[in-house]
């Protein structure tokens, strides 16, 4: 082989080294830009993964609130008006949505045999009352008698006797003839007070049967110029009920009306069936804008309270550890604080114990959240985009 071959052989050699060299640079460079690029996803996928939460701060209940809560009303009086005399409706007088003053004639009741039973008693008085005349006048003559020795002692007392006798059976019938008497004015039935007829549950010859369960009222009567306003109040507000109390008051048939109310008792005792104390207001109601039945919200003011907070309801967490909050420190890490409701406001939650107007509390707190958990502010980011490969 000739000498020229000698160069190119060491240039083919060198070619191969440099190429070599080249490829390996290209792989590292690779495996360099692979491994920023796996670094780069991790840091990513890592900070994905802390969740972003939303805060806020609680704020003192220094302005007082209202609390709105269902209510119904009642007229101030009202009462079902029952027959105390068997018969037949004679007359009624007074229709539903009549106004009646106290003692007004509603209806009459003919009885036919209430009537025989007066005239009855009334003829066994007469009869009672004479024999006690004369019982009487003859225990005199005998006592006179009794004077001259012409009858003996024991005849006199015996006398005496019947005449005591014969005036208690007076007295026994007259008894029992005011008993139907006073019965006898049962037949007119009467308004017991002023009110308006809610219901007429009778009509002329109807037979009314005195003093049974069955029969429904045949009438009813409602006094309407002040109404009872009752208010079922939970055990957490009880507190909020107080003497001079005023609240608010709408009904469904009048929006946009307020009426007024004002507290005139309460139960003083929590209903363990319903757990709430029952309040008790009158409304009222000259115009007649409010009907009894009525189903109402009542409005009144909470007072005042320096040292509650106020936070929304979406902020609770509810564990097996009982009522709790998300606080974060100063790390951005989780802490469940424990806390107490003092009013529970709806949308809005007045906090007693467990919270200072300082602290950061995590709104809508996902349900994975933890003790020590690392967070992120939503506010402060701008939200995480994956790396491009």
């Amino acid at each position: 082989m000739s000498s020229d071959h000698k160069p190119s052989r060491k240039r083919l050699m060198l070619m191969g080294v440099g190429g070599l060299t080249l490829a390996a640079l290209l792989v590292a460079n690779g495996l360099h830009a692979r491994t920023l690029h796996e670094q780069s996803v991790t840091a990513w996928t890592e900070t994905a993964a802390i969740p972003q939460v939303m805060v806020f701060q609680p704020q003192q209940n220094a302005a007082g609130d209202t609390l709105r809560l269902p209510a119904h009303l009642e007229a101030w009086s009202k009462a079902p008006i029952h027959a105390r005399v068997s018969g037949y409706l004679k007359d009624w007088k007074a229709d539903i949505g009549t106004q009646v003053k106290a003692g007004q004639v509603l209806a009459e009741i003919d009885s036919p045999d209430l009537d025989q039973q007066l005239a009855q008693t009334h003829a066994r008085l007469a009869q009672e009352q004479a024999n006690a005349r004369l019982a009487e006048t003859t225990a005199t003559r005998w006592q006179n008698l009794l004077a001259s020795h012409s009858v003996s002692r024991q005849e006199a007392d015996e006398k005496t006797s019947n005449a005591a006798a014969a005036k208690a059976n007076a007295q026994a019938a007259a008894a029992d003839y005011a008993r139907l008497s006073a019965l006898e004015s049962y037949k007119t039935i009467r308004a017991p007070f002023a009110g308006t007829i809610t219901a007429r549950n009778t009509d002329i010859g109807q037979l009314i049967k005195a003093d049974t369960d069955s029969d429904p009222e045949l009438f009813n009567i409602a006094d309407t110029h002040q109404l009872r306003l009752y208010v079922p109040v939970p055990q957490n507000y009880a507190s909020v009920i107080h003497p001079g109390l005023e609240a608010e008051l709408t009904v469904p048939e009048h929006p946009g009306e307020h009426f007024k109310a004002r507290l005139i008792g309460d139960s003083t005792a929590i209903d363990r069936r319903s757990g709430t104390l029952l309040a008790q207001f009158v409304a009222d109601n000259p115009k007649g804008e409010l009907l009894p039945g009525d189903y109402a919200e009542a409005t009144f003011a909470i007072p005042a309270d320096t040292h509650g907070v106020s936070i929304p309801a979406s902020a609770l967490i509810f564990r097996a550890q009982g009522t709790q909050v998300a606080v974060l420190d100063a790390q951005n890490h989780v802490h469940l604080q424990a806390i107490h409701i003092g009013l529970d406001l709806g949308e809005r939650l007045v906090i007693d114990q467990g919270l200072k107007p300082a602290d950061r509390v995590v709104d809508n707190p996902p349900d994975a959240l933890r003790e020590g958990d690392p967070v992120q502010l939503a506010e402060a980011s701008g939200g995480a985009h994956a790396p491009k490969a």
